[in-house]
């Protein structure tokens, strides 16, 4: 009984891992600043390709995942400097800017790197608990999805730099009249929601092959997540990820893992329809 009972647990632990992976850069960058980022799936493949390239060159792989996302936020703050800054406040300009962005990206890939890459392999590493075996390395992901949603929580809610941050989010002009260097801010704060998209593929890059298109297969998720947690995305998006997990899982168990997705987009659109405000909208109006 305990080993199927873990198993349910390994099932929901590995689908709750890539909603929050996938949807943590989307929530500061959609979530919080407004931008409509449809390059979010190209800094994630950044991040995969980042990894992959330095694990071929001898570097370990924590290590180079750890180099992948910082270059994913450098990329971030570069290009928030360059073209996202001025679409602040006009989220359908920002839509098709980094739609632009991502198209250029994709097909750049294509012509420099060719169409695939040679991966890395998961990491080996097993347990059997009755007559299951999994594989250690989705617990892995699973802990880091959990360091993600902790670290997050105390950057924005417990560092002078996220209240600042989440104050010029909310009201820019006033923020600035009181000296935040909003500039600044928002260019952080941008830098963070793509590291965070590199550390997703960069965790992800093992366990997937590395083709230019890759970041696609995180995107649909990844804004269904944001957009069902809500306003609060601090509070709204573990919560919006969990259920959502839940729903594919059983759904994924019983009919398959495209009866799984489809069946968790019907779920987003019965949320939506009940739920404008989303998920984070009951767990304020209970906390009151």
């Amino acid at each position: 009984m305990s080993a199927e009972l873990f198993s349910v647990f390994y099932q929901f632990a590995d689908v709750f891992a890539f909603l929050i992976l996938s949807a943590a850069g989307l929530a500061i960058v959609f979530g919080m600043m407004g931008v409509i980022n449809m390059a979010h799936g190209e800094f994630i493949m950044c991040g995969a390709y980042v990894t992959v390239g330095l694990v071929n060159l001898g570097v370990p792989l924590p290590i180079a995942q750890i180099l992948a996302a910082v270059t994913a936020g450098i990329i971030g703050m570069i290009v928030e400097f360059l073209i996202v800054r001025r679409f602040y406040k006009r989220p359908l300009d920002s839509l098709l800017a980094t739609w632009g962005l991502s198209l250029i990206v994709t097909q750049s890939m294509l012509l420099i790197v060719g169409s695939a890459v040679r991966g890395i392999g998961t990491p080996e590493g097993s347990f059997a608990i009755g007559g299951y075996t999994f594989s250690t390395y989705r617990l892995v992901l699973f802990g880091a999805a959990v360091a993600v949603l902790a670290g997050l929580y105390i950057i924005f809610m417990k560092t002078r730099f996220g209240v600042v941050a989440r104050a010029t989010m909310q009201n820019a002009a006033m923020a600035k009249a009181l000296g935040a260097r909003t500039g600044r801010i928002y260019s952080i704060s941008f830098g963070i929601g793509t590291a965070l998209a590199g550390l997703c593929g960069a965790l992800y890059a093992p366990t997937m092959t590395l083709i230019p298109t890759m970041g696609a297969t995180f995107v649909v998720e990844s804004f269904v997540t944001v957009v069902i947690g809500g306003a609060n995305v601090l509070l709204g998006t573990a919560p919006a990820a969990v259920f959502l997990a839940m729903i594919r899982m059983a759904l994924n168990a019983s009919y398959g893992q495209i009866i799984g997705q489809i069946g968790m987009l019907f779920a987003v659109i019965l949320i939506i329809r009940v739920l404008p405000e989303g998920l984070s909208s009951v767990l304020v109006r209970r906390g009151r």
